[in-house]
């Protein structure tokens, strides 16, 4: 099992990081159900009763997870690789396909694990309004800047080619995860070409 030992190194994570790491570990690894404050402060080596201190209710345990994963996949997806992340108006399609791509191919060849326990998440959400709030409070950090770089390139509907745009990017990386495309996700170039595709019809004149 993955998981995450408060001493595995000589530069030890910080508790709360730890924590809210090996959450996301057994919600990839066993799913809503394995994840309690007992199994997080085992799996993580920490005393019994950290997690609790932390994270009191299941509720904010949760809360806890989502944050983290937040943080987590603005360093994989990267919002601020994206062109024109500073100046809009130096954004082009051509890169903002490029960047895309890249940021795709990453997370589905390094962090399967961090998109399970999205996904996990995801559903919880729609069961929990307190934690609908904050997982989509997390979400626009990374659809906004795209309403920015399509209005940008010319978009005439910026807000809802930004849904299609963001939506595509879901549906490519649940598909090559739970979906039929798992044994064989798209490669860096294959996203990349797809992307534009789309980026071409929506922004045609």
């Amino acid at each position: 099992m993955n998981v995450r030992k408060a001493a595995a190194s000589p530069d030890p994570l910080p508790r709360h990081r730890l924590i809210a790491d090996t959450a996301l570990d057994l919600l990839a690894e066993r799913g809503m159900r394995g994840l309690t404050h007992r199994a997080v402060d085992e799996a993580a080596g920490l005393p019994q009763g950290s997690t609790s201190n932390l994270a009191r209710t299941r509720a904010a345990l949760l809360e806890t997870a989502v944050r983290r994963l937040a943080d987590r996949e603005a360093a994989v997806l990267a919002p601020n690789e994206l062109p024109g992340a500073t100046d809009p108006t130096a954004a082009a399609p051509a890169a903002l396909a490029d960047a895309l791509a890249r940021a795709l191919h990453r997370y589905l060849a390094h962090h399967r694990g961090l998109l399970v326990a999205r996904y996990e998440l995801a559903l919880e959400a729609t069961r929990r309004p307190e934690l609908r709030e904050v997982y989509d409070r997390a979400g626009r950090t990374f659809r906004e800047p795209v309403v920015a770089l399509l209005t940008a390139a010319g978009s005439t509907a910026p807000e809802r080619h930004a849904l299609s745009l963001v939506a595509w990017c879901d549906g490519v990386l649940f598909t090559c995860i739970a979906g039929q495309s798992h044994a064989a996700p798209p490669t860096r170039d294959a996203l990349r070409a797809s992307c534009t595709e789309l980026l071409d019809g929506m922004l045609r004149n």
